[in-house]
């Protein structure tokens, strides 16, 4: 059974850095620069250690295929994530503005 596996069967309420680093293959390093960028979303204890929501794992593969599938540096993919998360609200908004029967834009 691999580390992905055993995440998804296991369903931590959160994970450490380095659980974090080894579920998604990053170095925790890499994970520190990520989380310095803003690209991914943490809390710190009172000892100041990293603790990562299970869904940021879903958002490290989302930064992972950005980075392979159009070569972008991390700080690039943070703009492309904004635009992309900005996308996605203002479709949602309109699909709710068109189910209610409203006119769109108005």
């Amino acid at each position: 059974m691999n580390a992905t596996t055993r995440f998804a069967l296991a369903r931590p309420h959160r994970l450490s850095l380095d659980s974090y680093a080894q579920i998604t293959g990053v170095h925790p390093e890499l994970v520190r620069r990520l989380v310095a960028l803003g690209l991914l979303q943490v809390t710190r204890d009172a000892h100041g250690r990293l603790w990562f929501d299970p869904s940021q794992v879903k958002e490290m593969a989302r930064i992972q295929r950005l980075r392979m599938s159009l070569n972008l540096g991390y700080c690039a993919i943070g703009l492309v994530v904004e635009l992309l998360d900005r996308i996605a609200e203002l479709e949602n908004a309109q699909r709710r503005t068109t189910r209610r029967g409203d006119a769109p834009w108005t």
